[in-house]
């Protein structure tokens, strides 16, 4: 059992008030709380041992190369990745979509086949789209249901032996259906097919094992995951990684530079130009300490529990329809109440200190699938707590009756 009111604790913005209410802070899809372990790091970084890494041999390059290294090995050995090389440090996960993106082009000929599934965020549709658009390849989607799963029958009538990349994410930041990436991944690499896996929505709340699940590529963002905005995590197979081509130019990424001819470090660097977000990487590790302090397992258990609460709670509404009705799904409900548009309950839970997404999420498509033109979408947390699920709905109740 988790104490969840000393978990709180851990937690400085939760005690503050919004609209002159408690917040209620239920966006966690879009991006988490950080603890103040998390915050005590950055501050800790930038006190005490700010400086360049990898470049200088004074000290304090030497205190902040170790810290930024050991989180790389910390960010590893969470995934379960082979080696700490396989791990490269981005700005997000899209940044880490459109780097495996921008690699494909030299790999990628006209008339092969790239898979999308229906359910993906717009930044794991547009960069492929891009590469189509470069290269010649043919986009395919593969299709929805209507509650919210992907339709494996027709997935596996897609894949054949012209197709070269298969995209899809772990878990829909729209519906929080959690997809059979294991079967999908399986059913691609027998026709020596690539595998990039957006895992953004999936971290928070799942630990994967990628050499279990033996996907090509995997892609993350720190701050959904207890760390700080502007860190993405791309993890890429040893073999696959060097193949791409480096996706920038710059310091940190060659081995030597003339100008006749640039050569290329190995990896990780071959692919982190430029000075990182060093601070970010460093405090990256520190948020992953923490919530495996709290264990997975534990998280999971709690945050479905919460999911069947206020899933309950919010079916005793009239007129409201829940859309993603998988039976495999994480701690998101997204819905809409009769005609009344999502953003105008939006705004008026922010009035009462509730803290909702509202509009299509990055998800447009799957919007136009269900022909409407967004949700409301409350994402919960381990921190979060059936009290204030009882507030949501409380003010829910009191929104729906104002714009009724």
């Amino acid at each position: 059992m988790l104490d969840i009111q000393k978990i709180r604790e851990d937690f400085p913005i939760l005690n503050r008030e919004v609209n002159g209410k408690p917040l209620v802070y239920f966006d966690n899809a879009a991006t988490s709380q950080t603890p103040q372990v998390v915050i005590d790091a950055i501050v800790d970084y930038y006190s005490n041992y700010n400086a360049n890494i990898h470049r200088g041999v004074h000290s304090l390059s030497q205190e902040a190369t170790d810290a930024y290294e050991k989180a790389r090995i910390k960010i590893q050995k969470h995934f379960n990745a082979a080696h700490p090389y396989e791990i490269i440090l981005t700005s997000g996960t899209t940044d880490s979509i459109n780097l495996v993106a921008s690699g494909f082009e030299s790999l990628i000929q006209k008339g092969d086949e790239i898979l999308v599934s229906a359910l993906e965020h717009h930044s794991n549709i547009v960069p492929w789209q891009m590469l189509s658009e470069k290269t010649g390849a043919i986009l395919n989607v593969i299709p929805m249901t209507q509650s919210g799963e992907l339709d494996m029958d027709a997935f596996a009538k897609a894949v054949n032996s012209t197709t070269k990349l298969v995209f899809v994410n772990h878990v829909s930041n729209a519906l929080g259906t959690i997809n059979d990436i294991e079967t999908i991944i399986t059913t691609a690499h027998s026709v020596n097919a690539a595998v990039l896996i957006d895992g953004a929505q999936a971290t928070p709340h799942i630990k994967p094992d990628l050499q279990d699940l033996d996907v090509d590529f995997y892609v993350c963002s720190a701050h959904k995951i207890c760390g700080p905005t502007g860190v993405g995590i791309l993890y890429g197979k040893k073999e696959w990684l060097e193949k791409l081509p480096p996706y920038q130019g710059g310091g940190e990424m060659i081995e030597t530079v003339t100008f006749e001819k640039t050569t290329y470090a190995g990896l990780p660097h071959k692919f982190e130009a430029g000075t990182p977000n060093i601070c970010g990487g460093i405090a990256t590790g520190v948020g992953l300490d923490y919530m495996n302090s709290i264990g997975f397992d534990a998280i999971a258990t709690y945050e479905n529990e919460l999911l069947n609460y206020a899933t309950q709670k919010l079916l005793k509404i009239q007129g409201l329809t829940i859309y993603g009705i998988s039976q495999h799904k994480t701690a998101v409900i997204s819905f809409n109440v009769g005609a009344i548009h999502p953003y105008d309950i939006g705004t008026i839970l922010d009035k009462l200190g509730i803290a909702v997404r509202t509009g299509h999420h990055c998800a447009q498509p799957i919007m136009d699938f269900y022909s409407i033109p967004g949700t409301v979408r409350a994402s919960f947390s381990f921190y979060n707590t059936k009290e204030e699920i009882d507030v949501f709905v409380n003010g829910l109740e009191r929104a729906v009756m104002m714009l009724s």
